[in-house]
């Protein structure tokens, strides 16, 4: 028993230290960032950074409990890895709060810039969308929720009205796609289509994305501060977006930490993958998109192979061979011995490291 507990507190530690560790390094990179660029408190990135995570945190210490007391809690796949079974009943849907938090002070900060009201209103959308879903699975006690045909058609519909409302501002740009280097690709009639393909894919490859304890929030804070660092020179305001849903992230975290208090839920992921393709593609950026978020490709590519392998070597009996020992990939990992913490750890650092490099080629 006693050495059960010690092991217990040695993860909660453990869980601690890498959630502060991330919310130091970002919140260092972004005052260095804001240092070069020559920004101020109030026009960097650092002070929305830390007010969003703050206030995040803060509002987490009531909601969470709330969500405990109205029984949201989550509901475990039994096939996936059998660790993950002593999480069931955790609270989910955290996105309700933490979302929220960082569009409110977006909009008032960047002082209801029309860009960031565009994509809050993108945001809001795709966490609606995923709040039915995780309020479907929490009232069925299934972990199905609303049918993947209507959950896509969704998503497709508020994109499609998100690039319609960007075809017809008339002081918006669409036909290119800046590449690194100074390097320009003509879209022309081809940008609606891939920023509409691009905004279902980046909310559904984030939500393949969480599936540990502080997975999503900490590599999407990660990639929205890289977001926000590219497009600062160009749209200050929509690098304030970027900023204070980064810190939320960050705020987030503190409660979702291994071993997590809440979980995100359909209502953070898929908000927070519409946000980070929505800024990119009003800033022209989705081949740095693609580059930010490339844990969360690799991601979406596990689970495509996985398909594609298992029904390309299905035999007579209907059983194929599996690629992965399961997908995503940070579940494979964790059935080959990987710890929670090793596993995202090792994919705060990739993430960091990309964010770098995309930052290098486009400097």
């Amino acid at each position: 028993m006693d050495a059960k507990l010690f092991s217990d507190r040695s993860i909660n530690l453990s869980g601690k230290g890498l959630s502060i560790l991330l919310a130091a390094g970002l919140l260092l990179v972004a005052f260095l960032l804001d240092l070069q660029a020559g920004r101020s408190l109030f026009q960097g990135m650092l002070l929305p950074l830390g007010v969003c995570a703050a206030l995040t945190a803060a509002v987490g210490s009531w909601a969470v409990p709330a969500l405990r007391a109205l029984k949201a809690g989550q509901i475990i796949r039994e096939d996936g890895p059998q660790a993950h079974l002593k999480k069931a009943g955790t609270p989910t849907m955290g996105g309700v709060f933490f979302i929220p938090v960082a569009v409110l002070i977006a909009v008032l900060w960047s002082g209801f810039d029309p860009n960031v009201i565009a994509v809050s209103a993108l945001t809001l959308s795709y966490a609606a969308i995923g709040l039915l879903d995780d309020w479907q699975i929490i009232r069925r006690k299934s972990n199905k929720g609303i049918s993947p045909r209507m959950k896509l058609s969704l998503q497709v519909l508020f994109g499609a009205l998100f690039c319609l409302w960007m075809a017809q501002n008339e002081t918006l740009s669409f036909d290119k796609l800046v590449l690194p280097f100074g390097w320009v690709l003509p879209l022309g009639f081809l940008f609606l289509p891939i920023a509409l393909f691009s905004l279902v894919a980046e909310s559904n490859a984030t939500n393949l994305t969480d599936g540990l304890d502080g997975l999503a929030g900490g590599t999407v804070a990660i990639s929205l501060l890289g977001l926000s660092a590219l497009v600062a020179p160009t749209s200050p305001s929509l690098m304030i977006f970027c900023a204070c849903l980064s810190g939320s992230c960050l705020g987030f975290l503190s409660h979702n930490r291994h071993p997590a208090r809440v979980f995100m839920g359909d209502t953070g992921a898929l908000a927070l993958g519409g946000a980070l393709a929505a800024v990119a593609l009003l800033t022209q950026n989705l081949f740095a998109l693609l580059i930010l978020s490339g844990l969360f490709l690799v991601e979406t590519l596990s689970v495509m192979a996985q398909v594609s392998y298992y029904k390309a070597t299905k035999g007579s009996d209907g059983i194929g061979r599996r690629l992965f020992k399961m997908s995503p990939f940070h579940n494979h990992l964790e059935l080959s011995g990987w710890s929670e913490i090793q596993i995202v750890g090792t994919f705060y650092l990739v993430g960091l490291f990309l964010v770098f490099f995309c930052l290098a080629i486009y400097a």
